[in-house]
């Protein structure tokens, strides 16, 4: 990691000590996800099993797993970690459900009644990652919250292992969620697949998770492609950012820039801190600890993109944070939480000492596909609400026309639209006449 300090770097020392790597509008990465893209659109399942053949190593007879692999995952694995899904299931759902926004009505004038009501998107495709390392714990945030919408077709892809099966614990968490119909599909190809449609895998209206830059740029062109499927927001390569002060714990801080880290080479993280002996420290207890890291090879890749950097106090770290908009803030201060109402941008907020990143990760309830790549400054994570949609209903009696009608037409008058003006204004005409 680059040891800096902000005070002697320029702007564009200061813009490239925070840059993210393999950005997933670079040229190469678009291109790719494009050619792919074309390819799953035009031959279907035959460009997906040959794609599956090309970048996971396995040949495919069918893309689907059958219905009887998901009992045999289940008793494959440790009691023990199917109660700690369950678990963090339960957690999951209790919040989510707590964070619910409920149909509104409200009566805007005498006689005129506005409403929200949500209604749950049909069909909505999930991707699982598991490129690096498999994670049923995405399973678990992706389908809880499409479950509680009450979405009527949920399917999901993820990546096959070499031998073409699914890893049976993300099988389990599947299944735990809701999710029934899960293909062996990843990358680029597997968002393509799950926007167009295909003979085996269903066309979705939304695409839902996070993944690598390829997996990112399919799901932004796919976005913008009015014959494509919505998305939820840019969630791509993992980040975390740490705003630690002296009293900081150094083992406790190194192991959540690693706990990110070892996601992906491409992953980042950031430390700012005003104490530059913690930022020693904490150079110390990073190495220290990658000596045991089984995934350290990849740890260290993402970590020579990262950076150490040293802030003349506490209140210029978090206005670089909130610059950077964080996937993942963690604030290892003395008092964490009166730091927060400073911090304006970021998907996931850990206060205090013992609020490890990886809880949020895991099992403390909140939503681990969150915004990356700065986008956290417009766009939130995946709630209940990003699998629904909100329309608004307005009734209207004749007492309530007269009361907003006149309004409606001086104001479409104004804007030389006469049409509207005449929609309302006969309107009035009729309620006005004798019975």
């Amino acid at each position: 990691m680059k040891r800096l300090v902000w005070s002697g770097l320029d702007a564009a020392q200061r813009a490239a000590a925070i840059a993210r790597p393999a950005h997933p509008h670079s040229p190469q990465v678009r291109e790719l996800a494009s050619r792919l893209i074309a390819q799953v659109r035009a031959d279907g399942d035959a460009t997906l099993r040959a794609l599956t053949r090309r970048f996971d190593g396995c040949e495919l007879d069918t893309l689907e797993v059958a219905a009887e692999r998901f009992g045999r995952a289940e008793a494959s694995i440790d009691p023990e970690l199917k109660q700690a899904i369950r678990d963090a299931a339960t957690r999951i759902e209790r919040f989510h459900r707590a964070c619910m926004v409920g149909d509104v009505a409200v009566d805007t004038a005498p006689g005129v009644r506005c409403e929200r009501l949500s209604r749950p998107i049909a069909r909505v495709g999930l991707y699982i990652p598991a490129g690096s390392a498999p994670l049923p714990s995405t399973a678990l945030m992706l389908g809880i919250p499409a479950r509680l919408a009450g979405c009527t077709e949920v399917v999901a892809c993820t990546p096959p292992r070499r031998d073409g099966s699914i890893d049976p614990v993300v099988l389990y968490a599947a299944r735990v969620a809701g999710i029934d119909r899960v293909f062996r599909l990843g990358g680029a190809q597997a968002i393509a697949a799950m926007a167009y449609g295909t003979d085996s895998v269903p066309r979705c209206d939304k695409l839902f998770g996070p993944g690598n830059a390829y997996v990112t740029a399919a799901k932004l062109q796919v976005a913008a492609d009015p014959e494509g499927a919505a998305i939820d927001m840019p969630a791509g390569p993992s980040e975390v950012l740490v705003v630690a002060d002296a009293g900081a714990d150094p083992d406790f801080v190194a192991a959540d820039l690693l706990s990110q880290a070892e996601h992906g080479a491409d992953s980042q993280a950031l430390l700012l801190s005003d104490a530059p002996a913690l930022l020693d420290a904490v150079a110390g207890r990073i190495q220290a600890q990658l000596a045991s890291l089984p995934r350290a090879r990849t740890a260290r890749a993402a970590l020579d993109g990262s950076s150490l950097i040293q802030t003349p106090d506490i209140a210029t770290a978090l206005a670089i944070s909130n610059d950077y908009a964080p996937e993942h803030l963690v604030l290892a201060l003395r008092d964490a939480r009166a730091w927060l109402p400073r911090v304006r941008a970021a998907g996931s907020v850990f206060l205090g000492d013992y609020a490890a990143e990886a809880l949020g990760d895991y099992c403390s309830g909140t939503n681990h596909v969150l915004p990356t790549g700065g986008a956290a400054r417009a766009c939130s994570g995946v709630s209940v609400a990003s699998f629904q949609t909100f329309m608004t209903v307005q009734s209207v009696s004749a007492t309530g026309l007269a009361a907003i009608g006149p309004c409606a037409v001086t104001l479409a008058q104004a804007e030389g639209l006469e049409a509207h003006a005449r929609a309302v204004q006969c309107r009035l005409d009729r309620a006005g006449a004798p019975a």
